[in-house]
This record gives structure tokens, C-alpha cells and sequence, in this order.
């Protein structure tokens, strides 16, 4: 809004001139998210615990985690206001990444809501039947699927997507490219919101990939950057850097109440939205598998309960008793139960977060 506001004003005050710009437009946004988590939080999470919305602990988890019962949750709508209000002031809301990318957010984040307001305020141990949450997950992938497959930027790579380490060369999904969107998006939505288990952790490991992304946004939108290190050059997409950096200072704000021991958790509102945004940024930048090694602690922790699972069923099977891979899954509460303290599993975890992402910013370059 304030893009539109003063941008038109530039000729009459020189100093306005600095709104065309996108870095300063994403500066200002990871700012203002900052300042919005500080000065929202407090009160949001007082309103939470007034109304006793307080997370319940499942009973096979580990026992630990029976103390955090009744720590306010839905702590998600602390990060919505953080990113969404800065997009809304300093984007171009005309953008189609931008149109998409908080079609997503918002998309999900409402589903993300039912099923925390389900859980904690209606007390129904499962929150959202599984059935209408994957209807609403895959109604977004193929909604976005379908609008980059008609709409296309790049006319040419309407159902394409680049290859890390490779130069020049694309997979073409054809019409099954809105399937693959879906995928995508659904995801890494569900691989967030497995993550969310410890105090910090999924919100420091999407702060890290939030900034690897606005880097790779920005490249992506200058033809002269992305030309130098043979990034595909998609006009327009440079806006998402804005985005990105209000989601990366919504989700400092938010650790600065998420951290252990945790004022409030995250919750479906955040995990599942901002889990979707993720993917939804990877699809529109071409980089859906990069977001693999962006998103590597996301994989991991997704692939331990695929893992737990399949190893329990196949054991279950072939020796007559169910055994596990895993002392329990996800894969951080393996090391909870391996003596780990919480701290020291998140400060790790956000370790090699931070090592994808030096890793995936190389493949620029390793070619």
C-alpha cells in the first residue's frame, strides 16, 4: 500500500525515489515484521491464556513434554500479522508471485487455525479429520499448479523446473505439472509441521531458509545478477524478496517467545501456512528441488517418520512383532530420548540448517 502511496510521488520528492527499490522495500519489511512480533505478541499471547487456549500433549510422546501442557498455542497468527502486514505495506500487491505466494499463506493458514481452534478450544483429540485437510491442501497445489500451467511467465517452462548442479538443462512435467505442484507444496507444508516439535526449532530452521530464498528471489529478478551466476532469470520475481524478509523477521520476532522454555507454540497456524509458503516460493522460483537441500532438516525429519513407519509395518511382517527404527519419531524426539537435551538438539538442528544453506548456495556456482 505504501508502494502505491508514494512511489507515484517520486517526481515530486526526489527521496521517494528509494521505494522503486527492492532491496530497500525488503529491508523495510523485515523490520516492520520485527516490530510487529515485539509489539503484538505480548498482548496476542495474553489474550490466549486468558481463554485457556493452551496445547494439549499427546500421551506416546516423550514425558518430558507433559510439562509445556497448557502453554498457549497458536502462535501462528503472531507470524501471520509479521509477514502479512509488511507485504501488504511494501509489495507490489499487482505482482502475481506476490498474488500467489499469500494466497498460500492465508490458504493454509486458515486450515491450519480449524484444527488448532478443533484441538484446543473443541477438545477433539485429532483436530481436523485428516481427510478434509488434505482436500484443502491439494485444492491450493493444483489451484496454483493450474494457474502457473495457464498463466505461464516464461511461456517456454510453463511445467519446468531447474536442476541443482545443472546449467541450462529442465524437467518438464507436461500436464501432470499441477500434480507435482501439489506435491510440492502439500510437502512441505506436512514436513514443517512434523518439525514443530521442539521449542525453536521449525521457526529458526524456516527463518534460515526464508533468507536463502529472499537471496535467490532477488538474483532471480535482476537479469543482471542471474545471468551472472546462470540463475533463471523470471521478471517480476524479485518482489517475493519482500515476502521473504518479513517472513524471516516475523519468525526472529517469534522466536524471541517461542524459545525454551516456549511463552507460546507456533501451532497448525503457523507450521502448516508458512510450511506452504515455502513450497509455494520454490514453485514460483523454479527451485522445487532445491528446496530438498534448503529444506534439509524439513527432509530428514519427514523421512524418519516415513522410515519409522515402513520399518514397523515390514518388521511387523517378517518377524511376527512390530519393531522400531527410530526410538521414536520424528527424528528429533529419537535424540530427546538418547539423553539430548531440547537446547542442544534445536541448536544442532539449526546447525545444519544453516549448512544446506550454504550448500544450496553453491550450487550456483559448482556447475
Amino acid at each position: 500500500m505504501l508502494y502505491y502511496l508514494l512511489f507515484p510521488l517520486r517526481d515530486a520528492v526526489s527521496g521517494l525515489n528509494v521505494i522503486g527499490y527492492i532491496s530497500f522495500r525488503a529491508v523495510s519489511a523485515g523490520i516492520t515484521a520485527l516490530l510487529i512480533s515485539f509489539i503484538l505478541g505480548p498482548a496476542i499471547i495474553r489474550a490466549i491464556r486468558r481463554r485457556h487456549i493452551g496445547e494439549t500433549i499427546r500421551e506416546n510422546g516423550p514425558k518430558s513434554h507433559m510439562a509445556k501442557a497448557g502453554t498457549p498455542t497458536m502462535g501462528g497468527l503472531i507470524i501471520h500479522l509479521s509477514v502479512v502486514i509488511p507485504t501488504l505495506l511494501f509489495a507490489d500487491l499487482g505482482n502475481i508471485y506476490i498474488q500467489l505466494v499469500l494466497l498460500a499463506t492465508v490458504w493454509m493458514g486458515i486450515i491450519g487455525f480449524m484444527d488448532d481452534y478443533l484441538k484446543v478450544v473443541k477438545k477433539l483429540k485429532k483436530g481436523l479429520i485428516a481427510r478434509k485437510k488434505l482436500i484443502g491442501q491439494s485444492s491450493l497445489g493444483l489451484l496454483i499448479g493450474a494457474s502457473l500451467y495457464f498463466y505461464p511467465v516464461i511461456a517456454d517452462l510453463k511445467a519446468s523446473t531447474t536442476i541443482p548442479f545443472i546449467k541450462g538443462v529442465f524437467i518438464d512435467f507436461g500436464p501432470f505439472y499441477a500434480l507435482f505442484v501439489l506435491l510440492v507444496i502439500n510437502g512441505s507444508s506436512n514436513a514443517v509441521n512434523l518439525t514443530d516439535g521442539l521449542d525453536g526449532l521449525a521457526a529458526g530452521l524456516m527463518a534460515i531458509s526464508a533468507a536463502v530464498f529472499a537471496a535467490i528471489a532477488y538474483i532471480s529478478g535482476r537479469v543482471d545478477y542471474s545471468h551472472y551466476l546462470n540463475i533463471l532469470y523470471l521478471p517480476g520475481s524479485g518482489e517475493l524478496t519482500i515476502f521473504l524478509t518479513a517472513m524471516f523477521g516475523a519468525m526472529i520476532g517469534f522466536l524471541w517467545y517461542n524459545a525454551k522454555p516456549a511463552d507460546i507454540f507456533m501451532g497448525d497456524t503457523g507450521s502448516l501456512a508458512f510450511g506452504a509458503a515455502l513450497g509455494t516460493v520454490a514453485v514460483l522460483l523454479k527451485k522445487e528441488l532445491l528446496l530438498f537441500l534448503i529444506g534439509g532438516v524439513f527432509v530428514m525429519e519427514t523421512l524418519s517418520v516415513i522410515l519409522q513407519i515402513g520399518f514397523f509395518k515390514f518388521s511387523r511382517k517378517r518377524y511376527g512383532e512390530p519393531r522400531r527404527l527410530f526410538r521414536m519419531a520424528p527424528l528429533h524426539h529419537h535424540f530427546e530420548l538418547l539423553g539430548w537435551s531440547e537446547s542442544k538438539i534445536v541448536i544442532r538442528f539449526w546447525i545444519l540448517g544453516i549448512l544446506f544453506a550454504m550448500l544450496s548456495l553453491a550450487t550456483f556456482k559448482i556447475r
